[in-house]
C-alpha cells in the first residue's frame, strides 16, 4: 500500500474534480426536477464549448472573452435543444427522453471528431490563470484552479438549494418535479420554467467542460463521458437531493483518484461511477421494500 504522503495529492485532486461533477449532478438533478429529462449530453455540451474555446483562444480572441463564448455555446445549444424537442418529450416516458439526448451526444460527438481530429501528434491544452498560482498544503503544492473546482461545485449547490427553496422560479421547478399538469392549471408559465432549467443546465456544462478541459485533458472522448461520473452522483441522490448530489459527487472523485496510486487496483478506478451507483441503489432499494414491509404488518 501507498503511504500516506503519496495518497495525499490524490486527495486534493479528487476533491477538485469532486465538486466540478457536483456542479455538474447539480445541473443535471435541476433538470430533470424541471423538466423529467436525464441530459446524457451535458459532457458533450461542455466538451465541444472547451473545444471551440481552445480554437477561439489560438487564433487570437482575448482568453477572457473566449470562456465567455463557452458558456455562451453551452446554453445557446441546450436551450435550443429543450425549447424544440422539450415539449415533444414533455409526455414520453423517462427512457425515450434519455435517448433522446443520446442522439444529442452523438451528434456532437461527430462533429468534434470531424472538426478537431488530431493528427500528427497534435497536444492540445487548455490552462486557466489559475493554474500559475497555488499554496503548499503540507508536501502537496495544490493549485488555485483545483481550489476553484471544489469552490465552484460548493457555490453552484449552495445557490442552487437556496434558489430552489426561496424563488419563485425555484417553487415553480419544484412544483414541476411534483405534477407537471397540477402545476400548469395553477397558472405557472411552465414553458419559461422549463426553458429557465434547459439554460442554466447547458452554462454549467459550459463551466464544465473549462474546468475539466485544464484539470483532466482537453479530449472530445474524455470530456464527453466525464458525464458519468456526474450522473452517477445524480442517480445516487435519486435525482432529487441537491446536497446528497453534491456528497455523492465528492466521494466519487475521492475513491475513483485515490485508488490511482494503488497498483492493484488502479486500472479499475474509472468503474468507481458505476460501483457506486450501482450499490447505493441497491441498498435504497432494499430499505424502500423493508420500510414497505414493515408498515403492510
Amino acid at each position: 500500500m501507498p503511504s500516506w504522503q503519496e495518497f495525499q495529492p490524490f486527495i486534493v485532486t479528487g476533491l477538485a474534480l469532486g465538486g466540478v461533477y457536483a456542479l455538474s449532478g447539480v445541473g443535471l438533478v435541476v433538470l430533470y426536477q424541471a423538466t423529467g429529462v436525464v441530459y446524457l449530453a451535458f459532457g458533450a455540451v461542455g466538451a465541444m464549448g472547451a473545444l471551440i474555446t481552445f480554437s477561439l483562444i489560438a487564433a487570437g480572441m482575448p482568453h477572457w472573452l473566449a470562456w465567455l463564448v463557452c458558456l455562451a455555446f453551452g446554453g445557446a445549444v441546450t436551450l435550443a435543444y429543450g425549447m424544440v424537442f422539450g415539449p415533444l418529450l414533455a409526455r414520453r416516458d423517462a427512457l425515450v427522453k434519455a435517448t433522446a439526448t443520446l442522439g444529442l451526444l452523438l451528434v456532437l460527438f461527430g462533429a468534434m471528431d470531424l472538426l478537431w481530429t488530431t493528427s500528427g501528434g497534435e497536444v492540445r491544452s487548455l490552462t486557466l490563470p489559475t493554474d500559475s498560482g497555488g499554496f503548499s498544503l503540507g508536501h502537496v503544492q495544490v493549485t488555485w484552479t483545483q481550489v476553484l473546482g471544489l469552490g465552484v461545485g460548493v457555490l453552484i449547490a449552495g445557490a442552487t438549494a437556496a434558489f430552489l427553496r426561496y424563488t419563485k422560479l425555484g417553487t415553480a421547478m419544484r412544483a414541476m418535479a411534483n405534477d407537471r399538469e397540477i402545476t400548469a392549471t395553477l397558472g405557472v408559465p411552465v414553458r419559461r420554467v422549463e426553458a429557465a432549467a434547459w439554460l442554466g443546465c447547458g452554462v454549467l456544462a459550459g463551466v464544465a467542460g473549462l474546468l475539466l478541459a485544464d484539470m483532466v485533458a482537453l479530449d472530445a472522448t474524455t470530456l464527453t463521458f466525464l458525464v458519468i461520473s456526474s450522473l452517477a452522483a445524480a442517480l445516487i441522490a435519486r435525482l432529487r437531493s441537491i446536497a446528497f448530489t453534491f456528497v455523492a459527487a465528492i466521494v466519487i472523485g475521492l475513491v475513483q483518484n485515490m485508488l490511482v496510486p494503488i497498483p492493484a487496483v488502479s486500472s479499475y478506478n474509472d468503474m468507481t461511477p458505476f460501483v457506486l451507483a450501482a450499490v447505493a441503489l441497491l441498498v435504497l432499494a432494499r430499505r424502500q421494500v423493508m420500510t414497505r414491509s414493515r408498515e403492510e404488518t
